[in-house]
């Protein structure tokens, strides 16, 4: 992958600053920024908390394409993909899509698609902790309806 491009799975608190940074281009007057984080609540249900897994030697070449389609189809300077793999509480970031490019609607449309092909593609579980102390397994691919 190139140096305009980050991607990443992480089990550690994503870092915004250090994200951002990463993105500074002079020739970037946007920068747009996407963040999933874990909400309190999923199809009438109180969540507690969420574990996400994923199989990086799968994962990590799907994030990339992603990334490198994002450029290739955006006037865009600069992508980073996170996404934070392991236990996280409501209100953590999960995932982060930035992107760098010379003008705003170019870098709204890119990080749209990014997020967007991340949740259609990337082959990433998340198992929800619910109040009433059941889990269940939800394909994250398909913005949690299969759940089982």
């Amino acid at each position: 992958m190139e140096e305009r491009i980050r991607v990443e799975l992480v089990s550690t608190p994503i870092r915004i600053e250090d994200v951002m940074a990463g993105l500074e281009d002079p020739s970037s007057g946007a920068v747009t920024l996407f963040l999933g984080r874990v909400r309190d609540h999923h199809e009438g249900h109180e969540v507690r908390s969420i574990h996400y897994q994923a199989y990086a030697e799968m994962a990590l070449p799907v994030m990339g394409s992603i990334a490198e389609e994002t450029l290739a189809k955006f006037p865009v300077s600069r992508i980073a993909i996170l996404h934070r793999v392991g236990h996280l509480q409501v209100g953590e970031v999960s995932v982060l899509v930035a992107v760098a490019s010379a003008h705003r609607d170019e870098a709204f449309r890119a990080c749209r698609h990014g997020i967007d092909r991340i949740k259609q593609d990337v082959p990433i579980w998340k198992k929800e902790v619910l109040a009433d102390g059941t889990e269940e397994w939800v394909d994250a691919r398909c913005g949690g309806e299969t759940r089982g």
